[in-house]
């Protein structure tokens, strides 16, 4: 990123600056700004630098300029001054803070604890205005500069020739390939370094080339704070040429979370009286929740985004029949009960427990698509714990190593639960786990459902918390070693959930605002965090979605996130300088591909924990993404529970794709795949990754890959065609609409 330098201005004058920049460094040492003004400046969702050097807060503040004051003096008020300022900032917002070497050792030690309180990049920073040192210098001052605590390695010097450019600049595979003791890790996004002059000037463009997160630049041709300081506007056309940013002109609504609403919608089906769920949005899993709903005879109405459903008052063994589109038994081939659950695994799963305990007799289930054939790995097992009756009909899915034949659609089941204590494995996912929850206050004992091995545990608490929304009591506990107990109960250390369900209970009619849907919100924040901006509206960042770690994930890369008028308040997500993360995404394996997205754009190697949740999705999940970014031109690899994936920021690939057709030129229009051919240096680690590749993409039918390729295709060095993307109508059939607005 391009981040413009501001000097000399007041506050009015920094707000209009920042109107024209992507990213900014704020001098505080030049800037005539109260503590109030500094609180304003960095609250503004433009990712900012603070700056204020030492020697020039002691040249320039007037009450350091009385004759009378020892030297001393001077500079122990000088360093109070520079240090308030900056912590101030700190305090405010700034996402970076640069201290130069220079200053003290205990300043710099308490602005960097400051920082790393808040959140905040500390950089140490090291400019050399007569020269350029040798190539030993150069990197003894930056095992310095990180010895001495620096997030982030600022180096810049003089330069009088190409090769005092070379130096500085080879910095950048030394960190990659030889470097040591922690300097290694700058690598990932961690290094600023290029040359001031005229024999350096274009070291500041070719900086991010090389992994600079971001590079500087002056307001005006006027406004150099530095030798060599290119406009920004001028900067802006090198490194971005014709590449357009995306930005929503306003909010975009976000559909309701299905999670919720299919739990929602079923529990209003079964509990006794009318209940009301406000702010629903159509898509293909709602609507077979709706049919399910009338199959079992509730009465559901739709008024815009209101949903009206007159419940059944269900009870043990109460449901005699199920019903078709018109109203007349629904029966399979063989006569028994028929439950079409149409593409769900979530709303199969779910019921499976539940018609066990609410039908008398034996019901099939079928489905549609991509559910046909599924395996509901782990289903068979837990039913059968609960004395349950579940069978396949004509549908043999691969059975898993050291495993039973799996279940899946079509399906049988009879019931009821055995109430009662019983240990099941938790392992496959948390879907069967809410139908039993669900199910269990039916029975006519109390029931102690203990799970080993919980995976999902966010959506569980979503099951529950629907559950006392209606009525339905019940307890819970998280268990686990020290590790969880000392964590203040992090739910990835969770390794036992026991759950008390009282039986005899009945579900009470409820009136429900559906939150938003923070899958499908993840597309949008990806897409603004690497490729502009965007503004979401709908979410509720108390949620307990498990999709909300998305949140976490990009604060952790690096991106640019604000919210307004609290916790149901619009999304503004922006673009910063990105880098590698490291997550576990079994609680959330939804995020997955949209999350390797993400890390195809974060400058370093991201780890994404999770692997084995995503064999049995809408498609083989592991192996799609893999197949995708492969093709993409973006090295990953899966090792055990983790994916791999190296990462290069959109304006370093954006600088390398223009960098392999100015050589395609100059080799007489025979333009170079391989990247390596066209740029040996690449293959030393310095400089990788053009724009992705564009072509025919298979969505293997899976909506959220469908969604994470749109959003991979804005940084694609050609339009990426999809062979199935009206599957996204399963989970968030406006999709394209909406995309279509950034």
């Amino acid at each position: 990123m391009i981040c413009t330098t501001i000097i000399n201005k007041d506050l009015q004058g920094i707000l209009a600056a920042l109107e024209m920049c992507e990213m900014a460094e704020i001098r505080l040492d030049s800037c005539n700004l109260s503590m109030k003004d500094i609180d304003e400046v960095f609250s503004s969702d433009v990712p900012l630098v603070a700056t204020c050097r030492l020697a020039d807060v002691m040249a320039s503040e007037p009450s350091l300029q009385d004759a009378s004051m020892s030297e001393q003096s001077r500079e122990i008020k000088a360093m109070q001054i520079t240090e308030r300022r900056l912590v101030r900032a700190i305090e405010a917002g700034a996402r970076y803070v640069d201290v130069e070497m220079e200053v003290p050792k205990q300043m710099s030690k308490r602005v960097r604890n400051a920082a790393h309180e808040n959140g905040t990049v500390f950089i140490r920073s090291y400019h050399d205005f007569t020269g350029t040192g040798s190539v030993e210098e150069l990197r003894d001052m930056v095992k310095k500069c990180r010895y001495h605590g620096a997030d982030v390695v600022k180096l810049v010097t003089m330069a009088h020739s190409q090769e005092d450019v070379e130096r500085v600049m080879s910095l950048y595979s030394w960190c990659s390939t030889e470097a040591s003791g922690g300097v290694e890790a700058l690598a990932d996004g961690g290094l600023i370094a290029f040359c001031m002059g005229e024999a350096g000037r274009q070291s500041r463009v070719d900086c991010l080339r090389y992994g600079s997160p971001y590079t500087y630049a002056a307001l005006t041709a006027g406004e150099a704070a530095a030798p060599g300081q290119w406009p920004a506007e001028e900067m802006m056309k090198a490194v971005y040429g014709e590449y357009t940013f995306i930005d929503s002109e306003s909010p975009l609504a976000m559909p309701c979370s299905k999670s919720f609403a299919q739990r929602a919608i079923i529990a209003a089906a079964l509990a006794d009286g009318v209940s009301h769920l406000r702010g629903y949005s159509p898509c293909g899993d709602n609507e077979a929740a709706l049919q399910v709903a009338r199959m079992l005879g509730a009465d559901v109405q739709k008024n815009g985004s209101e949903i009206t459903v007159k419940g059944i008052s269900a009870s043990l063994g109460s449901l005699k029949q199920i019903l078709d589109g018109e109203g007349q038994p629904s029966v399979a081939d063989d006569g028994t009960p028929r439950l079409h659950v149409g593409e769900s695994g979530l709303l199969t799963r779910m019921m499976i427990p539940l018609m066990a305990q609410l039908c008398p007799q034996t019901v099939t289930f079928t489905g549609e698509k991509t559910l046909l054939g599924r395996p509901l790995t782990g289903a068979k097992e837990i039913m059968e714990a609960f004395g349950t009756e579940a069978e396949s009909v004509n549908c043999h899915p691969e059975r898993s190593e050291g495993s039973a034949q799996a279940l899946c659609v079509p399906l049988t089941v009879k019931g009821p639960l055995r109430p009662g204590r019983t240990d099941i494995s938790g392992k496959h996912g948390s879907q069967i786990i809410s139908g039993l929850l669900m199910g269990l206050p039916f029975a006519d004992r109390n029931s102690t459902v203990v799970v080993h091995e919980p995976k999902s545990i966010p959506y569980m608490f979503i099951t529950l918390e629907v559950l006392k929304k209606f009525g339905i009591k019940t307890g819970n506990e998280m268990l686990g070693g020290r590790d969880f107990l000392e964590s203040d109960g992090d739910w990835s250390l969770c390794t036992e959930m026991v759950f008390k369900i009282k039986g005899g209970q009945k579900y009470k009619a409820a009136d429900i605002d559906l939150e938003g849907d923070w899958s499908a919100a993840a597309n949008f924040l990806v897409a603004g965090a690497v490729f502009g901006k965007a503004q979401l509206q709908g979410l509720d960042t108390r949620s307990l979605q498990a999709d909300l770690s998305i949140m976490d994930i990009l604060m952790d890369a690096g991106a640019s996130l604000s919210q307004t008028d609290g916790d149901r308040g619009d999304i503004t997500v922006q673009r910063a300088p990105l880098r590698s993360f490291a997550v576990d995404a079994s609680n959330c394996p939804d995020l997955f591909p949209i999350i390797s997205v993400l890390a195809a754009f974060c400058q370093g190697t991201s780890r994404l924990a999770g692997v084995g949740r995503l064999a049995n999705k809408e498609s083989d999940r592991a192996k799609a993404i893999m197949e995708m970014l492969t093709r993409m031109g973006v090295k990953a690899e899966i090792e055990g529970d983790e994916m791999i994936i190296e990462g290069h920021s959109l304006v370093q690939r954006l600088l390398c794709q223009k960098r392999c057709l100015d050589c395609a030129r100059h080799d007489n229009g025979n333009a170079r795949s391989d990247v390596e051919t066209c740029h040996p240096e690449r293959s030393e680690g310095s400089v990788t990754g053009g724009l992705l590749q564009g072509g025919e993409y298979t969505s293997h039918h899976d909506h959220r890959m469908v969604m994470a390729l749109k959003v991979a295709a804005l940084g694609a060095d050609s339009p990426i065609t999809i062979d199935d993307e009206d599957c996204v109508g399963k989970s968030f059939p406006q999709f394209h609409e909406i995309f279509e607005k950034l």
